[in-house]
């Protein structure tokens, strides 16, 4: 198999989504410069990642790699694309029969599916309580379905934590979209990680148990390190634009920032780890508690 060949019946795929790279990255979990190097030709997809190429793309895996859908598993394997823990065989990467009509995939495809479920179980359970067999249930699909798209639990692990942060920047840049007052912008983003409602508090339990993985992870914890320099790269840029808008004094918007931002977290973990509704403890008290910080140590006093 011509890896060259791959990649260009990969881009037909994206082109048809009519979405950028970055975006169909996005949709198929991983990194956007894997995606850029494979279609590039300088590394190999791998067969989980054509999986879920196929699968968003609503196309047959053997059409990728250029085989028949019987052969597509052997053709993957006698290439080296396999990853390590997917079993190399065609009932793991046979797509539906011709003659019959795929079953619907979910809403955002079956690996989205995944990696939601993933998410909402981590929150739920903690990560280390969550097995492969609970999300397959929750998918209502087997393990070998689940292993079909992420072969191991790093890989499983690793995308829910991309998708996470993408999901949070997404959220992110649509609530600040067309605000050009800093100081608005700035209570949007404090607004945001106020866990207020039971999203946003699922979200922050996520958020908690994938910084225990960090410190322990290699992959998650370089995937934690790129979230938080992205993050407070957003929090010192509102603020490099309202001191030059006169809105904030003029501070160190660097550390302010990486201030503001540790002050957030220690606070959202208090609110998490005590019972909702004490007073002084919940997402209202933690709100007036951030606003309090940049009324004092940012907001530039009225003139006159």
């Amino acid at each position: 198999m011509q890896q060259d060949e791959v990649a260009a019946r990969v881009r037909q795929v994206i082109d048809a989504t009519g979405v950028s790279a970055r975006e169909f990255a996005r949709r198929i979990v991983i990194d956007p410069s894997k995606l850029s190097r494979s279609l590039n030709g300088t590394r190999r997809f791998t067969a989980a990642e054509l999986a879920r190429i196929a699968d968003i793309g609503g196309v047959d895996v053997g059409r990728l790699i250029g085989t028949t859908a019987s052969t597509a598993a052997g053709a993957a394997g006698a290439a080296g694309e396999m990853p390590a823990g997917a079993a190399a065989t065609p009932s793991t990467v046979r797509s539906p029969s011709p003659s019959r009509s795929p079953s619907p995939s979910p809403e955002g495809g079956r690996p989205l599916q995944i990696v939601r479920e993933t998410v909402r179980l981590i929150a739920e359970r903690g990560f280390h309580a969550v097995r492969v067999a609970d999300i397959a249930a929750a998918c209502h699909t087997s393990t070998a379905a689940i292993h079909y798209h992420f072969p191991g639990r790093d890989e499983l692990l690793e995308a829910a934590v991309r998708w996470c942060m993408d999901e949070d920047t997404r959220r992110r840049a649509e609530a600040t979209a067309g605000t050009r007052h800093a100081g608005d912008e700035l209570r949007l983003l404090i607004e945001l990680q106020t866990p207020r409602t039971e999203q946003q508090r699922r979200q922050w339990c996520v958020w908690l148990d994938l910084w225990a993985e960090a410190a322990r992870s290699t992959t998650v914890g370089r995937l934690h390190v790129e979230y938080y320099r992205q993050w407070r790269g957003t929090v010192a840029d509102v603020i490099r634009r309202g001191v030059g808008q006169g809105v904030f004094r003029p501070v160190d918007a660097d550390g302010a920032a990486l201030a503001l931002t540790a002050l957030i977290d220690g606070l959202a973990s208090q609110v998490l780890a005590t019972e909702p509704g004490l007073p002084g403890t919940g997402a209202p008290a933690m709100h007036d508690a951030l606003i309090a910080h940049v009324d004092a140590c940012l907001t530039a006093p009225a003139s006159g």
